[in-house]
């Protein structure tokens, strides 16, 4: 074995460490035990004496000296009197205790007293061994701490690697997704085919003098598929693929994720072209100098280091950086200006068609009946993201295998969508008079859905508690609606309190009970966005509330637009006059239709559940249905 300093250092160190501790935990309190033992045997007399005796002594003025052990609990006493022989004898008392008393008696007697302090140096068999195995933990970190530097090779790897990128780099050409596994986006999909060309034929475009996209951030509620169509980007053009999340740049010590962000780009140069793709960039990309208690200077040297490396003095030819959030809102306009992120895609929830493609990709290894109509589950989930129908197909086989199935039906997809939309199943409710409050109440909101021309369809009605509610009336839209009319606005309003107004007609103003607690909610919104977002109401066209006013964007608070207190009591008054009259209108319904309203609430306690066209049935033949 060749010795080094570094080898001798390593073993001589720790080795004397150990040597000192063993010397002052074990020899020395050894030495220390046998000579406080001696001295004590020394003062220790071999003769006893009472307590009482004691005092006897004391007050005939024998004792001479006294010496206190123990915390005063044993004495040694020098007395001499006519019973010891007339010479001085040393005897032993136990003290009950030192009392207040024994001090001035010794006082007054002129006896000298010493105190002696309790020896703690002496030490038990069990702290001694505790006290070893102490000491061998010491060394054998100590040889451990110093064996690392010679295993590692390198003394700061691990300072030089906390500054590294956390970046999951996909070297090989083919992720595992191409644009045939991604549905519902086909727009989307046909603004990437030209990043896809360039990274496949890059003269194509630098012939002509034009550049790629440096970025492109995609927009979209979540699980809308925008991680999932950044894969399959890379894996059509076939090229290296870094995916990391914003939140990995953020850390606590100050340059850090600078530091991160340097290295992610360095080795994303390296290996270029390639595909950059930074989730959630919201993270790190929110506006600079926002909120109320203003910036974090870590997050916002970071936000400045990724504007530095999208746009830099040097290009990053061939680096193209796709980013997606669901808060583009909030994202600093420097991050968003054209020579960082060119483009703006918006992923947004799929459509009826959309929907349809999602299902058939997610359908593809599943067994499901001929029977089932995807089309028609397609129709039944409006505002369903590509990852809530992969979520439906997956609970639908669940489903499937708990009941003892080999196929999929419309029944286990059926009770999917419900599942997903309102929760779990619950026991069913026993007959009584809360059951037949809740059948009237789902049947008010069914018949005046029902009735009014521009409400959505009765998809069906049903007592089977789901999550928190007891009672359910489920509403199917004909077409995605994505302009909405104050017709159909106040149609809902009008059809949300149906069950209110049921209650009331049936029952009274004294059994009204908090059943309607969510419907009331759902309708104070839809009529005051009526007046302050959509100009609906006589307070006129004006818009005054934002979408969202979130004091942490430090918008809310300094925009300076708040209506006066005229503005906000007309605001009131609108919202009250909508509401009660929408009220009034679903009052008249239910007084117009109280005969096919006691039928209709029999048959549901009877069959829990009534489907929507047989319910529009036989409400057709007690009344006109609207057209």
């Amino acid at each position: 074995m060749k010795w080094s300093w570094r080898n001798v250092l390593m073993w001589f160190l720790p080795i004397s460490v150990a040597l000192f501790l063993i010397w002052q935990e074990l020899i020395i309190p050894a030495m220390n035990n046998s000579t406080s033992q001696t001295d004590i045997g020394k003062n220790i007399a071999s003769s006893r004496m009472t307590y009482g005796r004691f005092l006897e002594y004391l007050d005939m003025g024998w004792v001479k000296k006294v010496d206190l052990y123990d915390n005063g609990h044993t004495a040694i006493v020098e007395a001499v009197g006519p019973d010891l022989g007339n010479r001085v004898q040393r005897i032993r008392v136990e003290l009950p205790a030192l009392g207040q008393e024994l001090i001035p008696k010794l006082k007054a007697a002129n006896v000298d007293i010493d105190a002696h302090p309790i020896d703690n140096d002496s030490s038990s068999p069990v702290e001694t061994i505790e006290n070893l195995l102490v000491s061998i933990a010491i060394v054998a970190g100590l040889i451990f701490i110093f064996r690392r530097p010679n295993n590692i090779g390198d003394p700061n790897r691990q300072a030089r690697a906390f500054g590294q990128s956390n970046a999951n780099v996909q070297m090989e050409a083919d992720t595992g997704v191409q644009f045939d596994d991604v549905a519902g986006v086909d727009e989307a999909k046909e603004e990437f085919q030209e990043v896809v060309t360039f990274l496949k034929k890059p003269e194509v475009f630098t012939d002509l003098g034009a550049t790629v996209p440096k970025g492109v951030l995609l927009v979209g509620p979540p699980g809308t598929g925008k991680t999932l169509l950044a894969k399959a980007i890379a894996g059509e053009a076939g090229v290296p693929f870094f995916s990391v999340s914003g939140s990995e740049f953020v850390e606590m010590f100050v340059g850090v994720g600078a530091s991160r962000v340097r290295d992610l780009f360095k080795q994303a140069k390296a290996n270029a072209p390639c595909i950059v793709f930074i989730d959630e960039i919201d993270a790190v990309g929110r506006q600079r100098g926002t909120g109320i208690g203003g910036g974090n200077d870590e997050r916002e040297q970071t936000l400045n280091q990724m504007l530095t490396e999208m746009d830099g003095f040097e290009g990053n030819t061939g680096v193209i950086v796709i980013a997606a959030t669901n808060r583009a809102d909030i994202l600093d306009s420097a991050l968003l200006r054209p020579g960082r992120f060119d483009r703006q895609i918006t992923v947004d929830v799929p459509d009826c068609k959309g929907r349809l493609e999602i299902l058939k990709v997610h359908s593809n290894n599943k067994k499901i009946d001929n029977d089932v109509s995807l089309q028609a589950i397609a129709r039944r989930t409006p505002g369903f993201s590509g990852a809530d129908l992969a979520n439906l197909m997956n609970e639908a086989a669940i489903l499937t295998v708990r009941r003892g199935k080999s196929l999929i039906t419309s029944s286990e997809i059926d009770v999917a969508i419900d599942r997903i939309v309102a929760g779990m199943e619950g026991t069913p409710l026993v007959d009584s008079k809360s059951k037949r409050l809740i059948a009237y109440h789902e049947i008010g909101h069914a018949i005046v859905g029902t009735l009014l021309k521009n409400h959505d369809n009765v998809q069906k009605v049903t007592l089977m508690p789901r999550g928190q509610a007891r009672g359910l009336t489920w509403f199917m839209p004909s077409e995605d609606q994505t302009l909405i009319s104050r017709s159909q606005i106040l149609a809902r309003i009008v059809g949300a309190l149906g069950g209110r107004a049921a209650e009331t007609v049936i029952f009274g103003d004294s059994e009204v009970t908090t059943g309607a607690g969510n419907d009331l909610q759902q309708v104070t919104s839809m009529a005051r966005q009526m007046v302050t977002r959509f100009g609906m109401s006589k307070v006129g066209p004006l818009s005054l509330e934002s979408e969202s006013g979130d004091p942490f964007l430090g918008r809310s608070m300094m925009s300076g637009s708040e209506p006066s207190e005229r503005v906000v009591t007309d605001i009131d008054k609108q919202t009250r006059a909508i509401i009660a009259e929408c009220y009034q209108q679903a009052i008249n319904i239910i007084k117009a239709n109280r005969v096919v309203i006691d039928y209709l609430v029999d048959l549901l306690i009877e069959k829990e559940t009534i489907e929507g066209h047989e319910l529009q049935e036989i409400i057709s033949n007690y009344t006109k249905l609207p057209v």
